[in-house]
């Protein structure tokens, strides 16, 4: 499985677009410190049919370093989290000629 880097994304958007490379950069570079911006703001983002991005709150906890078998105090924080529409997983799993099994009432 290969990792899609910004330029891919750039590459592909400029091809089917028309745009040049330079200006789809601008817009994918655009797009992204705004998820960024919002996401520091604490404002989920909502794109329907893909998925919502979002902060999670981490609250404080004892961990363990696996190197020296120390317990540290990690503090609490804040994680952004990316979560798929159902229709972006039925998308990826049609795609790769998987059907999951409905549940069960």
């Amino acid at each position: 499985m290969k990792n899609v880097t910004k330029k891919d994304l750039v590459e592909q958007i400029a091809e089917r677009t028309g745009l040049t490379r330079v200006d789809t950069k601008i817009i994918v570079e655009c797009f992204l410190d705004s998820v960024s911006q919002a996401l520091q703001n604490g404002t989920n983002i909502e794109i329907r049919r893909f998925g919502r991005f979002k902060i999670k709150k981490k609250r404080a906890r004892r961990a363990r370093n696996p190197r020296t078998n120390e317990h540290i105090q990690v503090a609490a924080g804040y994680k952004p989290v990316f979560e798929s529409s159902r229709e972006l997983r039925k998308r990826i799993n049609d795609a790769a000629g998987l059907h999951p099994t409905k549940p069960a009432p």
